[in-house]
């Protein structure tokens, strides 16, 4: 079996500033969506003709209607719906540290970072406006560069 991530789903009661937030953050942008009984996103890297470039699926949670959602997925427990519950993140893989943490700091968004031994990985962890963990995944190579320029500048 061939097994690849097609997306993650993200349930929520702000869909504006999760839509915002994958746009401005990682440059997601919003492209076709099915005619769901819910309000949410698509969120695609890449050409909107593809589906399978939805990488981020924004599921608007309502209050006061939330019968078309739990019907198409079923009913979920509210008080769950903060961070990553037993899913701890979800993971990309990145080039352009540098840049990306400037764009960070930029936006205000904290970070945590690591460097993975004997991977050549460095990581950039961060959270969407839900809570949900975002790890980037850089080539360590790129954070040897970017810290190689602050000594020598």
């Amino acid at each position: 079996m061939a097994l690849t991530l097609n997306h993650y789903s993200i349930r929520t009661a702000d869909i504006n500033a999760s839509r915002d937030f994958y746009e401005m953050v990682l440059g997601l942008t919003v492209g076709p969506r099915p005619q769901f009984a819910f309000p949410g996103y698509w969120m695609y890297r890449g050409d909107h003709a593809e589906y399978a470039n939805a990488v981020v699926h924004i599921i608007g949670i309502s209050q006061t209607d939330s019968q078309g959602l739990n019907n198409y997925l079923g009913d979920r427990n509210q008080a769950g719906q903060q961070g990553t519950g037993p899913l701890d993140h979800v993971a990309f893989f990145a080039d352009g540290l540098a840049a990306m943490l400037d764009h960070l700091r930029g936006l205000g968004i904290a970070v945590r970072e690591r460097t993975v031994p004997g991977l050549g990985l460095h990581q950039v962890f961060l959270n969407d406006p839900d809570g949900v963990v975002v790890e980037l995944n850089y080539p360590a190579a790129e954070k040897i560069a970017m810290d190689a320029a602050r000594v020598s500048s």
